[in-house]
């Protein structure tokens, strides 16, 4: 039997569902935004894809310069860069692939919020796939509370900045995007809930 953890590592099991539908492959540029610890940067590097990983941490991005030397897959220092996803010093259009998985929730208010998406969408090529997972009211409107804005109190202690379906698919048409599936929200044990986006850039 195969050994699929070490082929996949901790990957986020909705970014394999769309490697399982060939929406990534070998050819592709692809942005880990948010790269936190490279969960999701460890199979594309086992399969010499071209990652490039960002973070506004500077411990995170050096863990994915860690692993990949551990892979036998040393980045270029040009892969690997500590900046905060509002502000990414990326060429426009340059990335056939951008994923930002568990990252937006954090967004400081409606405006950072905004921020982040754009410019995760202006570095993404016309065509190219958009993955994000992100927390949600979807679901759970009843049990979070309302601290400021779109900032929540969720029952699992956090404090998070929540988007809704309608919020969300606003945004989508105004950057221009198509869902490639519909948004698909996991409510983890009435604590929280994760919604999904898989979109391509019209």
């Amino acid at each position: 039997m195969r050994n699929l953890a070490a082929e996949f590592g901790n990957i986020d099991i909705y970014l394999f569902d769309q490697l399982l539908k060939g929406r990534i492959s070998a050819t592709d540029r692809v942005l880990d935004a948010g790269c936190g610890s490279g969960r999701n940067s460890y199979y594309l590097l086992t399969q010499d894809i071209d990652v490039y990983a960002v973070d506004a941490s500077p411990a995170a991005v050096a863990g994915v310069r860690e692993l990949a030397i551990e892979l036998g897959r040393p980045a270029d220092p040009a892969h690997l860069r500590v900046e905060p996803l509002e502000a990414l010093t990326l060429d426009s259009g340059f990335f056939d692939v951008v994923i930002c998985s568990a990252v937006l929730h954090f967004a400081k208010d409606d405006a950072h919020f905004e921020a982040m998406m754009r410019e995760l969408w202006r570095v993404l090529r016309p065509g190219g796939l958009f993955f994000a997972r992100l927390a949600s009211s979807i679901g759970m409107e009843s049990q979070v509370r309302q601290i400021a804005g779109r900032h929540f109190a969720l029952p699992d202690g956090s404090e998070r900045y929540l988007v809704d379906e309608q919020q969300l698919m606003a945004f989508l048409a105004t950057l221009g995007g198509q869902l490639l599936d519909p948004l698909k929200t996991t409510i983890v044990q009435g604590q929280r809930a994760m919604t999904t986006i898989a979109a391509r850039r019209g």
